[in-house]
């Protein structure tokens, strides 16, 4: 069966853009979650979120001049930015002349281009149709991010984007894992992105799903795993992973990263407690123990588990699925922490953004610390010791890590990494 490999990454997150300079936030945890004072004009009730800080500069050393004045996209900038890391430090080159078939690119979003898309409907409301533009379309398409980032590297293989609310980034990986394990493909672009602002997250304000009790205090506001959680603050960002077999990997003499060695993505249905907005418990333990159960190994090998873990009420809910899911007993549960504590729940880009935090950790040997958890939920003790949830950056050989995503619509995913082993 063919191996799949990761040979390059990319990210742009809240706190850090690149991977150097992520994994140094990460492993400080330092937060990137600001106060946004146009929430505050906006009367929203929470006021404080995780957006890039994307320079000009930055953004000409990915676009052109033309590229910049098309794309109005929040997402579509981060998602490229992040894919163009991730294809450069694999270290491929990019044919200006041709397309190659051996390339393809799944790259996730939820929406894009929702200011273009404001502007189109006061333009139409007002017969002013023929004055939209050129540029709507390739802002609102939601595969606006796969399809500029194939006219980049010139993939010939399939473009396209998925879009599976919070398991977006972990199920796009898993598909570019699958396509090629079926050998429709040697190497696929594999990520996704999600944009920022008032009319992207002014919904969920409106559910009152989000921390609107920190609004002094961004820092502090992101709580997975806190007895003080107040809901999710949200973020923004991409992250990004060049996925290829393992023979292509050793022929161009190409950095490994880890391997990918179990995917599985499901839903539960809305029955049995799931519902759009909560998880159907069953089968968020039937996605976990599938993946581990591809990948071949026991759960008592996991060293490491990259949790969903979002500071809403479901957090020790999440928790005790993994319990029954791995079937340790608690003293032997691997240590579990929450990228969303630093970054912030980034929607669409969360799963690929915390897969690349994933197998940081495990290139580095650490787990990242998660922050803002100080006083543990009571129920989370319940189930688990303490010493699980790790609060502060920890050196751990980490030989299997696995990744779970949990979404709106009560649909999962989860991914199993292994340090790359040659065997």
């Amino acid at each position: 069966m063919t191996r799949v490999v990761i040979t390059g990454m990319g990210v742009v997150a809240p706190n850090g853009i690149g991977l150097d300079q992520f994994h140094k936030a990460q492993a400080a945890g330092k937060s990137g979650i600001k106060k946004i004072d146009l929430f505050e004009e906006l009367k929203f009730s929470c006021q404080v979120g995780g957006i890039p800080e994307v320079t000009q500069d930055l953004l000409q050393e990915y676009f052109t001049p033309l590229e910049l004045r098309m794309i109005n996209s929040s997402g579509i900038k981060y998602g490229v930015i992040a894919g163009l890391q991730a294809w450069s430090d694999a270290g491929l080159e990019i044919d200006k002349e041709d397309n190659n078939y051996d390339h393809g690119i799944i790259f996730g979003a939820g929406i894009s281009g929702v200011d273009k898309f404001r502007d189109a409907i006061y333009k139409v409301d007002k017969l002013n149709v023929r004055r939209l533009g050129s540029t709507v379309v390739i802002n609102t398409m939601t595969s606006g991010v796969s399809a500029f980032l194939s006219g980049k590297i010139g993939a010939g293989n399939q473009v396209t984007t998925n879009s599976s609310a919070c398991v977006t980034g972990t199920e796009s990986i898993g598909m570019a894992y699958d396509r090629i394990r079926a050998g429709q493909a040697v190497r696929i672009l594999a990520g996704s992105c999600s944009e920022d602002g008032p009319y992207i997250w002014g919904g969920f304000d409106a559910m009152r799903v989000m921390n609107y009790k920190s609004n002094d205090k961004p820092e502090a506001a992101s709580r997975p795993m806190s007895q003080t959680a107040g809901g999710f603050i949200p973020g923004s960002g991409a992250g990004a992973m060049v996925l290829e077999t393992l023979e292509s990997a050793m022929n161009r003499n190409a950095t490994i990263y880890a391997e990918i060695v179990g995917h599985h993505t499901n839903s539960g249905g809305h029955r049995k407690g799931g519902t759009m907005t909560a998880p159907n418990g069953h089968a968020v333990q039937r996605c976990i123990a599938e993946t581990i159960k591809a990948a071949g190994v026991s759960t008592s090998e996991i060293d490491y588990i990259n949790g969903h873990l979002t500071a809403t009420s479901k957090d020790a809910f999440e928790l005790e699925n993994w319990k029954v899911a791995l079937g340790l007993d608690p003293q032997d549960f691997p240590l579990i922490n929450s990228t969303k504590s630093t970054i912030g729940h980034c929607l669409s880009a969360a799963g690929s953004i915390e897969s690349v935090a994933t197998v940081l950790q495990m290139k580095h040997s650490v787990v990242y610390p998660s922050i803002n958890c100080e006083d543990l939920n009571a129920e989370i003790l319940k189930l688990l010791p303490e010493s699980a949830v790790n609060k502060s950056l920890h050196d751990k050989e980490i030989d299997i890590a696995i990744k779970a995503s949990f979404g709106f619509g009560d649909v999962n995913g989860a991914l199993l990494f292994r340090k790359y082993k040659d065997q």
